[in-house]
């Protein structure tokens, strides 16, 4: 067996050898969707993505209603479902079977309650079809994720958005920490990125890495939604924990606020669930996103005051 400086010596000499050439035009594609996406974007005022980094923390839920949130305060809202796999949000918003409007300007996304847009690779798909990915990502998860970037940035660069006052993304929580926060890369001018955990210690060891992750990015981090935090007795409203964990010492050890504490509520989760979503102003789960957004927005407002005296 050759030693290893002779290895190496022959490796460089095979490497050397290797010519590159972008038959395919990819920079090219990549440039001109780049740029397409900002354009599609411009009208948008606050473009903000909501993460984790861990399945089943109720992700998707946090997002449709910190929109309807918004809305219900008279924003305009849209909200990307980046999720390619398992797509969820046009259900929870009531909007399942409805399809895009193909326009020579782009494809417009359809509107939910309060005149919500929505883009989802849901609207593309059949009842039980599932996204299948063929060629060389079935011998390689490399590929596998190149392949989900490349249709991510296509799928933004095609909506036509028009004027909006949030455009919020719903990242899916991806198989490493890392790659919400890439995702997130591909929205231009980006105001930050909200992160959703629950109480439990599994999910806030995983959340914690990829907050980590996107700070080192450069991604502006508003602060932590803990989710599933009590649960709510559909009967008589007593409230009980159902975690032992500890998001606010998180959020203390990451210097970042706990924007809010939402509870399991089976009776406001089941109306998403059967794809009708609880409107009411004066219930008490919707009140405490409200709140929420209302904390966010103060920190865009801190923020916008902040740059523009400096």
């Amino acid at each position: 067996m050759a030693d290893q400086p002779t290895m190496n010596k022959d490796l460089k000499s095979i490497l050397g050898k290797l010519q590159y050439t972008d038959d395919a035009k990819v920079v090219e594609q990549i440039t001109r969707q780049t740029r397409q996406v900002r354009d599609r974007m411009s009208g948008i005022k606050q473009k903000i993505v909501v993460m984790s980094g861990k399945g089943g923390v109720g992700k998707s839920m946090t997002t449709v209603n910190l929109a309807l949130a918004w809305a219900r305060q008279g924003s305009t809202v849209g909200v990307i479902d980046v999720d390619l796999n398992g797509p969820c949000v046009p259900r929870m918003l009531g909007m399942h079977g409805k399809s895009v409007e193909i326009t020579p300007e782009g494809a417009r996304p359809p509107e939910g309650p309060y005149g919500i847009k929505v883009a989802s690779m849901d609207f593309l798909l059949s009842e039980t079809a599932p996204v299948r990915w063929k060629g060389p990502m079935d011998l390689s998860p490399v590929w596998l994720g190149l392949m989900e970037m490349n249709v991510i940035r296509e799928f933004l660069a095609d909506m036509v958005w028009g004027d909006l006052d949030y455009l919020l993304a719903d990242l899916p929580p991806g198989a490493a920490a890392d790659k919400p926060p890439v995702l997130a890369s591909f929205l231009p001018d980006l105001a930050g990125a909200v992160v959703v955990t629950t109480p439990s210690e599994v999910a806030s060891n995983v959340v914690q890495k990829s907050i980590g992750y996107a700070m080192e990015l450069g991604i502006n981090v508003f602060g932590v939604i803990e989710n599933m935090s009590y649960y709510r007795c559909p009967s008589c409203g007593e409230e009980n924990e159902l975690f032992e964990g500890n998001t606010q010492g998180m959020c203390d050890a990451l210097n970042l606020p706990l924007l809010g504490r939402i509870p399991f509520d089976r009776n406001f989760a089941k109306t998403f669930d059967k794809g009708a979503p609880l409107l009411d102003d004066d219930y008490p789960t919707n009140q405490r996103y409200d709140d929420v957004v209302g904390r966010i927005q103060s920190i865009l407002d801190y923020k916008k005051v902040l740059a523009e005296n400096l």
